[in-house]
């Protein structure tokens, strides 16, 4: 198995707050599928495995990477300018998807997921070029990477 990798993360708790439990699976579901199978390598750091702690601060996102050993990696920090639209219209679609699971047909639930689905890739897409040059993730670690940083801003809305 490469070092490349995440063997811990954390959500920073002042920055995620409590939610709902649909919310609360998901951030749970994230954090062990990103644990389970990640590729993720800071540029120029020496070989992992690392541990992420993911934070929200002064409307910035944080990528705090440590070694396995607590030693300190580098905190990259990022504008979520470039991720606000899509984080809203995601968060906006998983909201009406848990209340079409409620209450709707099974083909307009398909189809709120579809969307929800979309956005997902979308902004997956966004992160991996927000991170390239500073930390090199595969499509499916930015997918649950990007999980969490929804999880995180759920709040701030």
């Amino acid at each position: 198995m490469s070092e490349a990798r995440l063997i811990a993360v954390e959500l920073d708790q002042l920055s995620i707050g409590k939610a709902d439990p649909n919310v609360e699976h998901e951030r749970r579901v994230a954090i062990a599928d990103l644990l389970e199978s990640n590729a993720f390598a800071p540029v120029g750091a020496d070989a992992g495995p690392f541990a992420l702690r993911l934070a929200i601060e002064d409307q910035r996102l944080v990528f705090d990477v440590k070694q396995q050993d607590g030693a300190p990696v580098h905190v990259f920090v990022f504008s979520l300018g470039p991720l606000r639209r899509i984080l809203k219209d995601y968060l906006m679609m998983c909201d009406s998807y848990y209340e079409a699971v409620r209450d709707a047909t099974l083909t307009q639930i398909e189809a709120i997921d579809m969307g929800r689905r979309g956005l997902h890739n979308e902004g997956s897409s966004i992160l991996r070029e927000r991170l390239a040059g500073k930390i090199e993730v595969d499509f499916d670690t930015a997918r649950r990477l990007f999980t969490l940083i929804c999880a995180l801003h759920r709040r701030m809305m």
